[in-house]
C-alpha cells in the first residue's frame, strides 16, 4: 500500500483533539433567562408539575397510612404537601438560587419520619384519627428544629465557604449519584406493573429521541413535549385495561400499583380547601427526634447542592458561585420551616426529576418553572381537579424517573471534562468515591431490610437514626469521601490543581468576577443592593 494511492490520507489537525471544554452547556433551546412564548410556557410548565406530582403522591401513601391516616387524611397531606411545595418553588426561583429548580418532597427524610411513627409514646393511642393528629405534631415539631440547620448554614455563608473547596473533581461523585443513586426508585417501580410502565419506558424514548430525528420537523414539538404526550397515552391505556376488567381477579397489591381508581385520593380530597399553618393543631417537640431530622436536613442539603449543580448544567447557566448556592440553601432552610408550619410529614429538597425534565425538554427557563409552580399552587386549593392528576398510576411515573434520574446522574459525569483522567490522583479518588457511595449505603439498606433496624442499634434511638440516615445516602457518602481525598491528598501541587479541573472554575469562586453571573443569579427588585453576594 505504501506510496500507492490507496494510502489513508494523515488525519487532519483538528480531528485528533478533544472536544473542546464548555462552560455552560450548548444545545439548550431556552436558558434561564430567555423564556419561551406563553402558550408553550404554560405547557411545558403543566409537564413540570406532572413530573413532580409522582414523589409528591408517593411520599405520603407510604407514611400515612402507618400513621393511622386514611384516605381523607393522605388526600389533605398530598394537597399541604403540593400547596407548600409550590410556595417553596417560587421563592427558590425568585429569591434563592434563581435556578430553574422545583423544590418538592425529599426521600430523605422518610427515615426519621418512620422513627417518629414507631416512638413509642404513640402506641397506646387506639382512635387511628387521634395517632395520625399526634405523630403528625411530632413530625411537625421536628422539621421546625431541623429547619434551623439549613438556615443558619445557608444565610450566614458557612456552607459559601465548603462550596468554596469543590473541584469538577469532588463534583462528580456528588452528583452522579444524586441521579444514579435513586436507581431503587427506577425499574423497581415499573416492574409492579410491567404492562404499565415498560410500555411508558419506551413511548417516552420513542416520542423524545427518536420521532424528532425522523420527522426533521421546524418546530421541536415531540421532543418538548414527550412527557405529556406519552403519559397521556399510557394513561389512557391503563384506564382501559382497569375499565375493561383486567385486573379484576388480580392480587390486591397488583390492583393498587395497576389500577387507576385505586389511590383512594379522588373520593378523600374536597372541591376547595387551601391548606394553612397549624391544621392538624400546634406542633409537638421531642429533642431526639429533633437530631434525627436534623441529620436527614443535612443530608438533604448535600444531596440538594449536587441536584442544584446538575440543574445550573442543563440550564446553561455557568457554574454557581458558592455565595448564590448558599442562599439557595438558606431559603431551602425556610421551605422546610413552612413544611413543618403547615404538616406536610416530610422535608423538602431539590426535585431530581425535575433537573432531569430541564434535560429531556432543553428548556432551562426561570419562567417555565415558576408557572408549574402556579400549577401546584392552584391544584392544591382545587382538591377534586388536582386528585385526577395524582392517581396516575405509581409505575408510570417510576418509568419517567428512568430517564430523568439518568441525565441528572450523566450530568455528574459531564464535569469530568474539566479533569485529567490520565491522572493516578483522579483514578483513585473519583473511583474509590463512588464505590464508597454505592458500597455503604447498601450495607446500611440491606441490614435494615433483613432487621427491620439499621446497623447502629444502641439504647440511644435519635443516635442510630442520624448515623443511619446518614450512611444510608449515596450522594452524601460519595460526596464526603470525594471532598475529603481531593482537599487532603496533595492539594499544594500545581499539576493536581489542574487534574482535578479547579483552575476552570477559578473566576466562579466570587460572584463578581465573571459578568455572566450577574445576569444568571442576581436579585429581582433591585434587592442585591441589600443581600449582596460576596
Amino acid at each position: 500500500m505504501a506510496g500507492g494511492g490507496g494510502a489513508a490520507p494523515a488525519p487532519k489537525q483538528d480531528e485528533l483533539q478533544p472536544h473542546p471544554v464548555k462552560d455552560q452547556l450548548p444545545n439548550v433551546s431556552y436558558c434561564i433567562t430567555s423564556p419561551p412564548p406563553w402558550p408553550e410556557a404554560i405547557l411545558l410548565g403543566f409537564q413540570h408539575f406532572l413530573v413532580m406530582l409522582g414523589t409528591t403522591v408517593i411520599i405520603p401513601t407510604a407514611l400515612v397510612p402507618q400513621m393511622g391516616g386514611g384516605n381523607d387524611e393522605k388526600a389533605r397531606v398530598v394537597q399541604t404537601l403540593l400547596f407548600v411545595a409550590g410556595i417553596n418553588t417560587l421563592f427558590q426561583t425568585l429569591f434563592g438560587t434563581r435556578l430553574p429548580a422545583v423544590i418538592g418532597g425529599s426521600y430523605t427524610f422518610v427515615v426519621p419520619t418512620i422513627s417518629i411513627i414507631l416512638a413509642g409514646r404513640y402506641s397506646n393511642i387506639v382512635d387511628p384519627h387521634e395517632k395520625f393528629l399526634h405523630i403528625m405534631r411530632g413530625t411537625q415539631g421536628a422539621l421546625i428544629v431541623a429547619s434551623t440547620l439549613q438556615i443558619i448554614v445557608g444565610f450566614s455563608g458557612l456552607w459559601r465557604n465548603v462550596a468554596r473547596f469543590l473541584s469538577p473533581l469532588a463534583v462528580v461523585p456528588l452528583v452522579a449519584l444524586a441521579g444514579f443513586g435513586l436507581y431503587e426508585l427506577g425499574f423497581p417501580g415499573v416492574a409492579k406493573c410491567i404492562e404499565i410502565g415498560l410500555p411508558q419506558i419506551i413511548l417516552l424514548v420513542i416520542f423524545s429521541q427518536y420521532i424528532p430525528h425522523s420527522l426533521h420537523s421546524e418546530k421541536p414539538v415531540f421532543d418538548r413535549f414527550s412527557v405529556i404526550l406519552s403519559v397521556a397515552i399510557v394513561w389512557l391505556y391503563a384506564y382501559f385495561l382497569t375499565v375493561g376488567g383486567a385486573y379484576r381477579h388480580s392480587p390486591p397489591k397488583t390492583q393498587l400499583h395497576c389500577r387507576t381508581d385505586r389511590s383512594g385520593l379522588v373520593g378523600g380530597s374536597p372541591w376547595i380547601r387551601v391548606p394553612y399553618p397549624f391544621q392538624w393543631g400546634a406542633p409537638t417537640f421531642d429533642a431526639g427526634e429533633a437530631f434525627a431530622m436534623m441529620a436527614a436536613s443535612f443530608v438533604s442539603l448535600v444531596e440538594s447542592t449536587g441536584t442544584f449543580i446538575a440543574v445550573t448544567r442543563y440550564a446553561s447557566a455557568t457554574p454557581l458561585p458558592p455565595s448564590v448556592l448558599s442562599r439557595g440553601i438558606g431559603w431551602q432552610g425556610i421551605g422546610i420551616l413552612l413544611d413543618g408550619l403547615f404538616g406536610t410529614a416530610n422535608g423538602s429538597s431539590v426535585s431530581v426529576e425535575n433537573a432531569g425534565l430541564l434535560a429531556l425538554t432543553r428548556i432551562g427557563s426561570r419562567r417555565v418553572v415558576q408557572i408549574s409552580a402556579g400549577f401546584m399552587i392552584f391544584f392544591s386549593i382545587l382538591g377534586k381537579f388536582g386528585a385526577v392528576f395524582a392517581s396516575i398510576p405509581a409505575p408510570i411515573f417510576a418509568a419517567l424517573y428512568c430517564l430523568f434520574f439518568a441525565y441528572v446522574g450523566a450530568a455528574g459525569l459531564s464535569f469530568l471534562q474539566f479533569c485529567n483522567l490520565n491522572s493516578f490522583r483522579t483514578k483513585f479518588i473519583l473511583g474509590l468515591s463512588i464505590f464508597m457511595g454505592l458500597s455503604v449505603p447498601q450495607y446500611f439498606n440491606e441490614y435494615t431490610s433483613v432487621a427491620g433496624y439499621g446497623p447502629v442499634h444502641t439504647k440511644a434511638r435519635w443516635f442510630n437514626d442520624i448515623i443511619n440516615v446518614i450512611f444510608s445516602s449515596k450522594p452524601f457518602v460519595a460526596g464526603l469521601v470525594a471532598f475529603f481525598l481531593d482537599n487532603t491528598l496533595h492539594r499544594h501541587h500545581d499539576a493536581t490543581k489542574r487534574d482535578r479541573g479547579y483552575h476552570w472554575w477559578k473566576r466562579f469562586r466570587s460572584f463578581k468576577a465573571d459578568t455572566r453571573s450577574e445576569e444568571f443569579y442576581s436579585l429581582p427588585f433591585n434587592l442585591n443592593k441589600f443581600f449582596p453576594s460576596v
